[in-house]
């Protein structure tokens, strides 16, 4: 009588167990398409800028190349902020579009937490690097924020170890591979100092937030490896430890004289007597 309604029950408890598994399956697909929306947003928003900068040149017929910078002149400081903004042609605009999105978008997605510092720190140390030590000319374009941010992506995912990561580090390597050729002298009216600043800038980043953000994870055969090595490392060496022959005879004396010590002692004896069963005694004699 009672078995419909524990099937009913059971019935009904797969239906609730099956729709959480839905809602929370549905719940991870939308929380990854948001990740991936967001991460798009800041290298938009830069291309966005960056192309408005270039028609607002074209109506106004004007350049705003003055705004560049211009290595150690004081008029050229301004540069550090606004070069990245600035474009030289349309050609030049084109050939840093698409990178500015593939690379922006791997930054904030893949370190999500980082991609607005490392971005900062890139523009400012690019730029300060190029004001201090490039040729005397305008310098121009956000070659040198793609530059870091390559740079930061490669070493960033070698360092780590992380599988994603260094996955990603292969796939940036294969894709912009070839723009290490940027950084040197090869062509004219190409800054390969605002590429090399921003090569060095990536690296240098990378190296000092190696601690933050996504990280390898550790096993635990990994963290007791570790732990060994901790407790050996306590001990002092083999070699700073004292092994004199009097030492190695130490234990064999005293082997030695607990052994002479066991021989002279006197042994404990104990007899046994056997009576055999039923064995009468003799009659007792009377002294008369």
């Amino acid at each position: 009588m009672h078995k419909p309604i524990i099937l009913l029950s059971c019935m009904k408890l797969g239906k609730i167990r099956q729709s959480s598994r839905d809602t929370k399956t549905f719940y991870m697909q939308t929380k990854d398409k948001s990740k991936i929306l967001s991460a798009f947003l800041f290298p938009v928003i830069l291309v966005v800028i960056i192309w408005g900068v270039k028609i607002t040149e074209d109506i106004m017929q004007t350049s705003f190349h003055t705004f560049g910078v211009f290595p150690l002149k004081i008029e050229g400081l301004k540069g550090i902020i606004f070069s990245p903004l600035i474009h030289g042609s349309y050609q030049h605009l084109y050939s840093n579009t698409l990178p500015l999105l593939i690379l922006g978008w791997a930054l904030f997605y893949f370190y999500r937490e980082l991609g607005l510092r490392i971005t900062l720190f890139a523009w400012i140390m690019s730029g300060l690097w190029v004001w201090v030590f490039a040729r005397e000319s305008w310098h121009i374009g956000a070659s040198g924020i793609i530059y870091s941010w390559a740079a930061f992506l490669f070493v960033s995912g070698v360092i780590r170890g992380h599988p994603r990561l260094m996955a990603l580090s292969l796939l940036v390597a294969f894709l912009y591979g070839s723009l290490v050729w940027g950084v040197f002298p090869l062509r004219e009216r190409v800054s390969w100092e605002g590429h090399l600043m921003g090569l060095m800038a990536g690296v240098v980043l990378a190296l000092f937030y190696k601690g933050t953000g996504p990280q390898r994870k550790q096993y635990s055969w990994e963290l007791e490896e570790e732990t060994d090595d901790e407790t050996d490392s306590d001990a002092p060496p083999y070699w700073m430890t004292s092994h004199s022959t009097e030492d190695a005879k130490k234990p064999e004396e005293q082997k030695a004289k607990k052994s002479s010590e066991n021989e002279g002692a006197q042994p404990v004896r104990i007899k046994y007597v056997y009576k055999p069963v039923g064995e009468k005694k003799p009659p007792a004699t009377e002294k008369k």
